[in-house]
């Protein structure tokens, strides 16, 4: 199956579904734990002072579950090797306007458990192949700490899962049987050891609805003054999440989160029919850490104005030729051009494409650049990374891993899934709820030893469109969003959305803004043709998808000077601009 990892902070209609890693709408982050945390080497048996209700029926009832599966009754049946529970218990609050009114505002608490069954052996079990996600059964949990209700629907999930499991165990038994041998003999799941941490739980959340339903209508109330704006939301949300995890292997993790986000939305629509948007998101641990109002209300007017000028500017053309991307869209880049084919399911498996698999020791990345991924690191300068959790989603300690140093690769982000030449986790298998884990990014690190200023950057630019024999070089100021393709059936390529970019003159002349370019390529050479960074990184927190669900991402990068870069140009689009005038304005 074709498989399309989009990555973008696109702003959700109502309260999100609970998920194992911090829970907003579009990005998602991670606070620090609450409190001390407790790790202690401990057997299942043994309970940690203060542990949480909720944690002390989920491993009654899997250690029960563990002890009895398959091994009671007349038809006695294969049992696991291996259970695991892990539940997201989260709180919410979530404001919402468009056009300067309230259009919704709502709370709410909800507690999912994921059941992960594996049966046969770790080197061959249910999960083989594409049977990856079978072995994950989910259900809602009773949001009070009453341990028989828990208990219940902990069995009723269960029951279910292992059933599945023992299914597609066969399936697995005759395929191989029947399927030539696999390039990678590697077992289905890693040996690790027993994690437990016990922090405190997240406290619900605490919110004057009253005053933030006043503030962002007030926000959304700046759109206002550009009337083609067409669309627009401004919409805060509020989280605190604790995860629990608890295993057959002994391991007992209660990991707290927290964070507070605005998310700014505008639509406008060009004379031609192309729809230009634009985003702006305020992240913090809590509310009281958002920016003031009025810094927001100026931040948004910038995007009001930047509409109206992209909605005049001309379209732009393919293009081949020399370009800077900004640090915010030189972060999207690595996450979609390379961090995506350092995840470790893509080295294995007939279907994934594993660009990178064979490079381990060689040099892919100019020399000056390094490339690590670090979940615990919580912000960049005073920027709120949203890929930070502690633990990952299998119950691992979060790791900072270093992929790339000095251009030369040295490893691949791993879950519990092993591939040839690694056997273990790293600390990064992440999942949505009901989804099984995967090696994913979380806080993509890029690093240069080849630094300028930007002015200097912007100098190489022009000077090099010059030795190319063009008219101008491209600069990619702000980047929304983009997809991977790493499947070996589809081309191994990637497409880049920027939203603002400018034409930069080598003959002097103002720089001219354009609309409607994709960047478009494929990695090997992408990766290649990066020339100098700048001395100043960004941001960009985003929430990506692919095989395991969405998950919060982050990615700092400093500006990039790149001797070719393709872009095409973006679907224009079909529908006219409003033929009725908006109310309000002059006829």
């Amino acid at each position: 199956m074709l498989l399309l990892e989009y990555c973008q902070p696109m702003p959700e209609k109502s309260l999100p579904a609970a998920r194992r890693r911090p829970l907003a709408i579009g990005v998602f982050a991670v606070a620090a734990l609450l409190a001390t945390t407790l790790s202690i080497g401990a057997s299942a048996q043994q309970k940690p002072v203060g542990t949480p209700v909720l944690l002390d029926a989920m491993t009654t009832e899997l250690n029960r579950a563990f002890t009895s599966l398959g091994k009671q009754g007349d038809d006695k049946q294969l049992p696991p090797y291996f259970l695991s529970y892990a539940v997201s218990d989260a709180s919410m609050a979530m404001v919402q306007a468009q056009y300067g009114a309230l259009v919704n505002s709502a709370a709410n608490h909800i507690r999912v458990a994921d059941v992960q069954v594996r049966l046969g052996d770790p080197k061959l079990d249910n999960t083989h192949g594409n049977h990856r996600g079978s072995a994950v059964n989910s259900a809602q949990l009773p949001l009070t700490d009453d341990r028989q209700a828990l208990a219940r629907v902990l069995w009723q999930a269960t029951n279910a899962g292992y059933g599945n499991a023992l299914d597609n165990f066969l399936r697995v038994k005759t395929e191989a049987q029947v399927r030539a041998k696999e390039e990678d003999s590697s077992p289905d799941f890693s040996k690790e050891e027993l994690q437990v941490s016990i922090g405190t739980p997240a406290p619900p959340v605490k919110l004057d609805r009253a005053a933030w339903e006043q503030r962002v209508r007030t926000l959304s109330q700046v759109f206002r003054e550009f009337p083609d704006v067409y669309q627009n939301m401004v919409m805060l949300t509020v989280q605190n999440e604790t995860d629990y995890f608890a295993s057959s292997e002994g391991s007992r993790v209660v990991a707290p989160h927290m964070l507070a986000r605005v998310v700014v939305f505008a639509v406008t629509r060009a004379d031609d029919g192309m729809d230009l948007y634009r985003a702006q998101t305020f992240e913090a641990q809590t509310v009281d850490g958002l920016p003031a109002e009025a810094q927001m209300a100026a931040a948004l007017k910038e995007l009001g104005k930047s509409l109206e000028a992209l909605r005049k500017a001309p379209m732009t053309e393919p293009f081949d030729g020399p370009a800077i991307l900004s640090g915010r869209a030189a972060a999207v880049f690595f996450h979609e051009v390379l961090g995506h084919r350092l995840e470790g399911q893509r080295q294995r498996g007939e279907e994934e494409g594993q660009t990178f698999t064979k490079d381990l020791g060689k040099e892919v990345l100019p020399t000056f650049l390094s490339v690590a991924d670090d979940p615990t690191q919580t912000s960049f300068g005073k920027t709120w990374l949203s890929g930070t959790y502690t633990y990952d989603d299998e119950g691992q300690k979060a790791r900072r891993v270093d992929l790339i140093q000095d251009g030369v690769l040295k490893t691949f982000l791993m879950s519990r899934l092993p591939i040839a030449s690694f056997a273990a986790s790293n600390g990064h298998g992440r999942a949505q709820t009901g989804r099984m884990p995967t090696g994913r990014q979380g806080n993509l690190i890029v690093t240069s030893t080849k630094s300028v200023s930007d002015a200097e950057l912007r100098k190489q630019l022009i000077e090099e469109a010059k030795k190319q024999g063009k008219a101008f070089g491209l600069y990619f100021e702000d980047i929304s969003s983009g997809f991977a393709v790493t499947t070996r059936s589809s081309p191994q390529a990637f497409s880049v959305v920027p939203l603002v970019v400018w034409r930069v003159y080598v003959d002097g002349r103002p720089d001219e803004l354009v609309r409607g370019v994709s960047i478009v390529g494929t990695p090997l050479a992408a990766m290649k043709r990066i020339l100098a960074t700048s001395d100043r990184s960004e941001v960009f927190n985003g929430e990506c998808g692919a095989e395991s669900g969405s998950v919060p991402v982050s990615a700092v990068a400093p500006a990039m000077l790149l001797s070719e870069m393709e872009t095409q140009r973006q679907p224009q689009g079909t529908a006219r601009p409003p033929i009725l005038p908006i109310p309000g304005t002059r006829q």
